[in-house]
C-alpha cells in the first residue's frame, strides 16, 4: 500500500502500483524514490513509515513532515533557509552511529501538501519507554548518550525532544550503536547570540525544562530532559508525578524501589536543576562527573562550507604524485614545516621533498636494508630512521651524525616524545628500547611481548607509551619508569599501527585482521571497531583537532573516518598497490600516503 502525504487528502490509502493518489491526485513518491506506507505519529508534524524504492531490497525508512512552528516569526524565504540549514546539519550528524542517517530532504515546493520533509534511516528496535532501570543501567545509559549529546551540541544543534520514546535500543545492538537517539525533526540550529530568546515550545512537555516550556531552549535543556528520562526509568512513574509543585522541587528519590548511590543521585539532581546556573553546562561536564578523570574528545566538526543537498562527503583529491624511489615506500613523516616531507623506502634511501617546489628530492643514503620508520624531532632539527639492518640512524642538515645498534633484530617502529627528550624503538627482537636523546643512550629496555614489535605511539602528554606486536596484543607502558600498565586484547592478528587522540584519552590501533579499534584507556576495552578495509591495515594518522582519522591498507585504499564513531567518510583509490604509510601535515591541509607502488601521493580537500 502507498499512503498519500497530502494533509488534506480525504482517503490517503492507495495501491502499491499507483504513482498518483486516486483520491486527490497528489504525487505519491517523494523524489521518485520514497513511498510512505503508514502513519506512525502525529506529534510535531506527521511521521510515516516508508520504503526506499531506489534500493533493490526496499529497506524501510522514516518520512517526517516537519512542523514549522519553531520557525514562527520568519518569512517564507527565512523559513526555507532555516530548514535547509538544519537539514544540512542533520545530514552531517547522521555520520554518528547513534544518530539515524538523513537519507534526503525535500523543501515545501518539492513535497505533497507543501510541507518540508525529512527522510531518515529506520531503526529497528524498541524504545526505552517500557524499560525499568537500576543504577547500573542508568549509568550505562548516560555513558552511551552523553557523548552523543556533546557531539550534537558542539555542532550547534539542540534535539529539544529527548524522551524515552525517542531512545531506541536496536534489535541487533553493536558496541558503536547500543542506543540510538531518534526524531531530530524538532532539532534546531543554535546561535550563541540567540540563547535565551523566546521561541516556540517544541517537544514533550513532561520532559521539557522550565526554560524550554517558556520557548527559550538551550543545549542545557537537552541535559534536563535526559535527567527526566533517567528518573522516569528509575521509578517507572510519569515525570509529572515526580515533581512537587507545592514544594517546587523534584521528589523522585521518594519513589525509588531500590536506593541508588549518593553520587548518581547528585548527578541527576544537577541535571534537573531549575536554573541554568545550577545545572551542568555541557554533556562533557556530566560525563566527567560520571567518569572522574575522563574527558570527551571532539568527534567531528561540521564542514567549513555548505555541501550540496545530495551529499555531504568531503571531496579529497590527489593533487600531486611524488616519484623518485626505486622500490616500495615504507615510511613518511612531515617536518614541523608542512612543506617538507621525508620518505623512507625498501631501496635503502630517505628522500627529503620540498613541497613548495617542483624539484628532485634530496637523497640520504647509508642504511643497508629496508627503511621501516622515520621521525622528525619536535623542533625539526634531527631526523631519525630505523631499518632491517638493525640500526637507528640520526640525520642533521642532510648528513648522518649518529648510528645506534643496540637491537638484535630489525627495527620496525619509532616514536619520539612530544618534548623531544626520548625516542622509543621497537624491534623484531621482541624488545622496546627507550633512548635518552640528550645523552644518546638507552635508558630502559622493555620486555613483555612474545613476538616482534610492529608499532609504537607516545601519548601527547608524554606519560605513556603504547606498543603493538605480532603477538596480537597492545601494551601500555609508563614511559619514564618502564612499568607495564595494561595489556589490551581484541585484535586477531598483528598490530601494525597505533596512534593516540590529541587528548590522550583514546588510542586507535590498526591490524592485519583488516580492522581498526578505538580504545578508551580508562576501561581498556575496544569501544568501536572500524570495518571496511578488505586487506591488512598498515597505517594510521589523525589530525590535530582529533576529528579526522586516516587509514592505509593493503587493499590499495586510503579511508577517512569519523574517529568517534567509526563511520566512513570517504575512500581514496589512486594507488595501484598496498599503502604502507600515511601522515597529515601540521597545518591539517595535506594528507600524504606512501605505497608499494613506489610513489607518494598528496591529497587535499577540494
Amino acid at each position: 500500500m502507498r499512503y498519500c502525504l497530502n494533509l488534506r487528502c480525504p482517503n490517503p490509502y492507495n495501491r502499491d502500483t499507483d504513482r498518483f493518489c486516486i483520491r486527490c491526485g497528489s504525487k505519491l513518491l517523494l523524489g521518485d524514490r520514497f513511498s510512505a506506507i503508514k502513519s506512525i505519529s502525529e506529534s510535531n508534524g506527521r511521521t510515516f513509515l516508508g520504503v526506499d524504492l531506489a534500493d533493490p531490497s526496499h529497506p524501510q525508512c522514516v518520512i517526517k513532515q516537519v512542523s514549522l512552528r519553531h520557525h514562527q516569526g520568519e518569512n517564507t524565504e527565512q523559513s526555507r533557509r532555516t530548514f535547509r540549514e538544519e537539514a544540512l546539519k542533520l545530514q552531517f550528524l547522521g555520520q554518528h552511529s547513534q544518530i539515524p542517517q538523513l537519507l534526503a530532504y525535500f523543501e515545501s515546493e518539492d513535497s505533497p501538501g507543501g510541507m518540508p520533509m525529512l527522510v531518515q534511516e529506520w531503526i529497528e528496535g524498541k524504545s526505552l519507554a517500557e524499560e525499568k532501570c537500576g543504577e547500573a543501567e542508568i549509568r550505562q545509559l548516560l555513558h552511551h548518550l552523553l557523548p552523543v549529546l556533546q557531539f550534537v551540541h558542539e555542532n550547534n544543534l539542540m534535539h529539544r525532544d529527548i524522551n524515552p520514546y525517542n531512545l531506541i535500543r536496536p534489535n541487533s545492538p553493536t558496541p558503536d550503536k547500543p542506543i540510538v537517539l531518534v526524531d531530530f525533526s524538532t532539532a534546531k540550529v543554535t546561535n550563541k547570540t540567540a540563547f535565551g530568546k523566546t521561541g516556540t515550545l517544541i517537544g514533550s512537555a513532561a520532559y521539557a525544562s522550565p526554560e524550554q516550556l517558556l520557548g527559550k531552549a538551550t543545549p542545557q535543556s537537552d541535559l534536563y530532559s535526559l535527567g527526566v528520562v533517567c528518573i522516569h526509568l528509575l521509578t517507572q512513574m510519569h515525570p509529572f508525578n515526580l515533581f512537587s509543585h507545592l514544594d517546587a522541587k523534584w521528589v523522585w528519590q521518594d519513589y525509588l524501589s531500590t536506593p541508588i548511590s549518593e553520587r548518581l543521585a547528585a548527578i541527576l539532581n544537577k541535571m534537573l536543576a531549575e536554573g541554568l546556573r545550577d545545572r551542568y553546562s555541557s554533556a562533557a561536564e556530566v560525563y566527567a562527573d560520571l567518569h572522574p578523570g575522563a574527558t570527551l574528545d571532539p568527534i567531528l566538526e561540521p564542514p567549513s562550507a555548505a555541501p550540496k543537498r545530495s551529499a555531504l562527503t568531503p571531496q579529497w583529491q590527489c593533487f600531486r604524485t611524488l616519484e623518485s624511489h626505486r622500490s616500495s615506500v615504507h615510511a613518511i613523516a612531515f617536518h614541523p614545516n608542512p612543506n617538507i616531507l621525508a620518505s623512507g623506502s625498501a631501496d635503502r634511501t630517505i628522500k627529503l621533498w620540498n613541497l613548495d617546489r617542483e624539484e628532485s628530492p634530496t637523497t640520504l643514503s647509508g642504511h643497508e636494508s629496508i627503511i621501516e620508520d622515520i621521525a622528525f624531532s619536535p623542533d625539526g632539527e634531527r631526523l631519525f630512521s630505523s631499518s632491517w639492518d638493525y640500526s637507528i640512524r640520526v640525520w642533521q642538515e642532510n648528513k648522518e651524525i649518529q648510528q645506534f645498534r643496540e637491537h638484535s633484530g630489525w627495527i620496525q617502529a619509532l616514536a619520539i616524545s612530544p618534548d623531544g627528550q626520548f625516542l622509543a624503538s621497537g624491534s623484531a627482537d621482541k624488545t622496546i628500547k627507550i633512548w635518552d636523546l640528550e645523552n644518546l643512550r638507552v635508558e630502559i629496555t622493555l620486555s613483555g611481548h612474545e613476538a616482534a614489535i610492529h608499532s609504537l605511539a607516545i601519548a601527547p602528554d608524554g606519560q605513556f607509551l603504547a606498543s603493538g606486536s605480532a603477538d596480537k596484543t597492545i601494551k601500555i607502558w609508563d614511559l619514564k619508569t618502564g612499568e607495564e600498565r595494561a595489556t589490551l586484547l581484541g585484535h586477531s592478528d598483528t598490530i601494525n599501527a597505533l596512534i593516540f587522540s590529541p587528548s590522550g584519552q583514546i588510542l586507535f590501533s590498526a591490524s592485519a585482521d583488516k580492522t581498526i579499534q578505538l580504545w578508551h584507556l580508562q576501561s581498556g576495552t575496544p569501544h568501536v571497531t572500524f570495518k571496511g578495509h578488505s586487506d591488512a591495515v598498515h597505517a594510521l594518522a589523525i589530525n590535530r583537532e582529533g576529528n579526522l582519522l586516516v587509514s592505509g591498507s593493503g587493499d590499495n585504499t586510503l579511508k577517512l573516518w569519523s574517529p568517534g564513531n567509526g563511520n566512513l567518510i570517504t575512500t581514496l583509490t589512486e594507488h595501484t598497490s598496498g599503502i604502507l604509510a600515511v601522515a597529515i601535515s601540521p597545518d591539517n591541509r595535506t594528507i600524504a600516503s606512501a605505497s608499494q607502488d613506489k610513489t607518494l601521493k598528496l591529497w587535499r580537500f577540494k
